[in-house]
C-alpha cells in the first residue's frame, strides 16, 4: 500500500498560540503653541505570541541600556502594515500593561514564511499613561 500523505513537520507556530493583543503605534505632533507636543497614533492591532524571556535575553538587554526586550510573533500583515523602527507597540496582558516597547527589529520570519518576528525593548522613560 502506498501512501499519498506527504510527510511535512508540523507548524512550531499556529494561530492557537497567538493568545495576546497587541496594538502599534507612532507618535503624531501636536499643532499647538508648545514644541514636542504628542500624541499617539493607532496604527494596527492583532494577536501576537510573546517568546518567553530568557536569561541571555535580560543580559542583552543590560548591556544594551535598556530595561527589557520582548520578542513577539505575529501573523505577517502583508501590505497592511509594515513595522519599522520609528513605531512602537504596547502588549496588552497583565505582565506588560504598563510597558511600551520601541520597536528595536522587525523581519519575515524565514522558517515560517506566513509569520513576522518583532523586537521590542523599553527604556525606563517609556511608561503608558
Amino acid at each position: 500500500m502506498i501512501n499519498n500523505k506527504k510527510n511535512r513537520p508540523r507548524p512550531r507556530v499556529n494561530r492557537g498560540d497567538l493568545r495576546s493583543w497587541v496594538e502599534f503605534y507612532e507618535y503624531k505632533p501636536i499643532k499647538g503653541p508648545m514644541p514636542g507636543q504628542e500624541e499617539f497614533k493607532w496604527l494596527y492591532g492583532c494577536w501576537a505570541k510573546v517568546d518567553k524571556v530568557w536569561l541571555r535575553d535580560l543580559e542583552q538587554a543590560k548591556a544594551n541600556g535598556t530595561l527589557s526586550d520582548i520578542t513577539l510573533l505575529i501573523r505577517d500583515p502583508l501590505e497592511t502594515y509594515q513595522p519599522t523602527n520609528k513605531h512602537f507597540l504596547k502588549v496588552f496582558t497583565d505582565e506588560y500593561e504598563h510597558l511600551v516597547y520601541n520597536i528595536h527589529e522587525s523581519f519575515p520570519d524565514l522558517q515560517k514564511r506566513d509569520f513576522y518576528t518583532v523586537i521590542g525593548k523599553v527604556k525606563d522613560d517609556m511608561k503608558w499613561v
